[in-house]
């Protein structure tokens, strides 16, 4: 039996499109990558429907190409400062105590937990369970079956901009494809590239992307808390064109080819050429006077990532420290300069544990796009939203009966 799952990464940066098909003897295997530069969004919203569309249709059809498969449905990141979220408990009576905990008191507990005052312009992305109460046993992770009389969930519930929504499943549809649903973007990059254990201990996974940083904590397998810092690699791309006086284009070649994380790991004697503004000739420029630049926004990003873990009131539940993922995270010496601003572990990773055509996404810049495959994968733990909402997420009972391989390493 093979299914098939798309994704699609709508970035500030790029937008990717990954064609998934599972195998039950095989898992996970990529069959289609589309990756094209991104336009018409800034800081993860959409800013110009017609060349977001554009820009979607193009990595779908890449994807189509490579894979030979048609595009029909997909799940899709959503990411911006618009997004807000908040712990809720939802409490409800066991409907038929002597037969145990259902499905359907589950799913009434995790809309008791959802129905909190949500403005007119905005709605529900999803309802995470972080734990279950059974009559007072707190910690419960799978409550099905149990008996009880009261179930209650602490859940974390996520909502963004209705605007925002409704633009980017637009821009989706435009390209030809009908959303099956947005995924927060941190979410799905956690799937991709957090192991079972650091989720347990308590992690926080830092997506830093092109326009945003999205921030996830996870503590006891689940999402404690999330949000997005409108700030990201284009930030830093913007100080490099400005201080060595480069076209942006040109700047974030320079970013991408040249650029590192630490001045002090740099030889003095490593130079690049460029061609600034109002030369007629390429110029020499040491490759430090780049870094010192780079520390300087990556750093300001990193103190940023420090007081929202603050913010959390989760900063001493952290033992795994912080996972980083995202374009940036790619810079030389980023890890080191990370320890030491957010005095926790840190390391870099990209999506694990797929197989086909992955040797273009083995990088931490494609976790989101991994991810949304794999949460296509388990859509079946699932079940949509009250009213039509967009997505859910009674994904964490599913985990416990996975299909994925357990990534303790």
């Amino acid at each position: 039996m093979e299914r098939t799952v798309v994704g699609i990464d709508v970035g500030s940066s790029k937008v990717c499109t990954l064609v998934g098909e599972v195998r039950e003897d095989e898992g996970l295997r990529i069959i289609g990558v589309g990756v094209v530069p991104s336009r018409g969004l800034r800081k993860g919203v959409v800013v110009n429907v017609a060349e977001a569309t554009a820009a979607i249709a193009a990595s779908v059809e890449e994807a189509e190409r490579a894979s030979g498969y048609q595009v029909e449905r997909a799940y899709v990141s959503l990411s911006g400062t618009h997004i807000s979220s908040v712990n809720s408990r939802g409490v409800v009576a066991v409907s038929r105590r002597e037969e145990g905990i259902t499905v359907e008191d589950v799913d009434r507990a995790l809309d008791a937990a959802g129905a909190i005052p949500v403005p007119y312009n905005r709605e529900l992305v999803h309802v995470v369970p972080r734990y279950y109460v059974v009559d007072g046993q707190e910690g419960v992770r799978d409550p099905l079956e149990m008996h009880g009389f009261r179930l209650e969930v602490e859940a974390h519930v996520v909502t963004g901009s209705t605007t925002a929504i409704q633009n980017l499943v637009k821009c989706v549809a435009g390209a030809g494809v009908e959303v099956d649903e947005v995924v927060l973007s941190s979410l799905a990059a956690g799937d991709a590239v957090l192991a079972r254990n650091e989720r347990e201990m308590g992690v926080v996974l830092v997506d830093i992307g092109g326009g945003t940083t999205d921030i996830a904590i996870f503590i006891e397998g689940t999402v404690w808390h999330t949000v997005t810092l409108g700030i990201g690699g284009e930030y830093i791309t913007s100080d490099v064109a400005i201080g060595l006086r480069l076209p942006t284009e040109t700047a974030e070649e320079v970013k991408i080819r040249y650029g590192h994380a630490r001045p002090a790991q740099v030889g003095p004697e490593e130079r690049f050429s460029v061609e600034p503004f109002g030369e007629d000739k390429p110029q020499t420029l040491p490759r430090w006077k780049l870094a010192e630049i780079i520390e300087a926004r990556v750093d300001e990003i990193l103190g940023m990532v420090l007081q929202e873990i603050k913010r959390s009131g989760y900063d001493g539940l952290l033992p795994a420290g912080v996972v980083l993922c995202g374009g940036v995270a790619q810079l030389p010496g980023i890890q080191d300069l990370a320890r030491e601003a957010i005095r926790l572990p840190v390391r870099v990773v990209a999506p694990q544990g797929l197989v086909g055509l992955v040797d273009r996404i083995r990088s931490p810049a494609y976790a989101v796009a991994a991810g949304l495959v794999g949460w296509g994968l388990m859509a079946d733990t699932r079940r949509p939203l009250p009213k039509g909402g967009p997505s859910v997420g009674r994904r964490f009972l599913g985990w416990l009966r996975t299909l994925l391989p357990d990534r303790t390493t």
